[in-house]
């Protein structure tokens, strides 16, 4: 702060004297951060460029970059589907172009060394995929801690329900909208990507049925049913009978019972076991115990070709 330029600290926590006398990191590693300070006339400052992020339904790419050394340069590049918002040189971004780019279209980070004022910094192309949207179909008591816990992983909760008297912004303060609205209404009042995931629960098996109809008209990402497999098999069934044949993709997506195998019991622990499958479906993985992993828990950043 009393400088006004960008800093990198580095705590190390790999020496046994860490556990008296370090940081308690309890990490066993290397952590080194980059402290920057925030300039208002700065247009591309770390705060614009986040507020640029948070402004669009878009993944995006941020590039920043540090050194070991002395130079700091910080974070210096916005990628958004082919919008550049940067103070490099020309020069500088045509050297960080292709990387963005394979991050962008793969969703993942990376780190790779780029020569930037003339010295050779380590660019960390991180990948920033927006919010997951939930939709809830059903304002009973039991979404609410449903709602509680999706928001706290920053998650945007829509809450619809056809019953006006449930369908109440007071009931659930943590959604970022609420609706009273009838099944074939839905779709039309929101706004769906591919990190948008629909949950069945309003515990009227029409109501339900008939939303299901209408989010299979469209791309979809992941379906949850509450209740038994009986109940699955009857909607898949009756869907049939009306001329709606799923293919393999679509089936895949539609998770009923919903919610993983973690013993739930009350309207808390399902709304975990629910929220715990979503995470685990969208970043492919398979909520199994980490401690039967075999490899490393973090997937290792791999430096995208030159």
């Amino acid at each position: 702060m009393a400088t006004g330029e960008n800093k990198l600290i580095s705590y190390d926590s790999t020496g046994e004297d860490d556990i008296q006398f370090g940081f308690h990191l309890g990490c066993n590693g290397v952590v080194h951060i980059l402290f920057e300070p925030i300039k208002k006339d700065d247009q591309y400052n770390p705060v614009e460029l986040l507020r640029l992020i948070s402004n669009t339904n878009e993944g995006a790419v941020l590039v920043t970059l540090f050194s070991m050394k002395k130079i700091q340069p910080g974070t210096r590049m916005l990628y958004m589907k082919n919008n550049i918002h940067s103070n490099l040189t020309d020069r500088e971004q045509h050297l960080l172009i292709e990387p963005v780019n394979i991050s962008y279209a793969d969703k993942q980070s990376a780190f790779l060394d780029v020569d930037i004022e003339q010295t050779t910094c380590t660019g960390f192309i991180e990948y920033i995929e927006h919010p997951v949207s939930v939709v809830i179909a059903g304002a009973g008591n039991d979404v609410q801690p449903l709602v509680e816990i999706a928001a706290m992983l920053g998650w945007l909760v829509i809450v619809v329900d056809g019953r006006s008297h449930y369908a109440l912004p007071e009931r659930f303060p943590e959604a970022s909208k609420v609706l009273c609205s009838k099944p074939g209404d839905i779709l039309s009042q929101i706004k769906t990507d591919s990190q948008t995931v629909f949950l069945l629960m309003s515990h009227n098996y029409n109501y339900d049925l008939s939303f299901l109809n209408q989010i299979l008209m469209q791309e979809f990402e992941y379906v949850g049913l509450l209740g038994p497999a009986q109940k699955r098999d009857r909607m898949l069934s009756d869907l049939q009978d009306q001329g709606i044949q799923l293919n393999e993709i679509q089936l895949s997506k539609i998770f009923g019972p919903t919610g993983l195998d973690i013993g739930s019991e009350n309207s808390t622990e399902i709304a975990l076991s629910i929220v715990a499958e979503i995470k685990a479906f969208l970043s492919v993985r398979s909520g199994s115990p980490l401690k039967l992993k075999k490899e490393a828990i973090h997937k290792r950043a791999i430096s995208p070709a030159p």
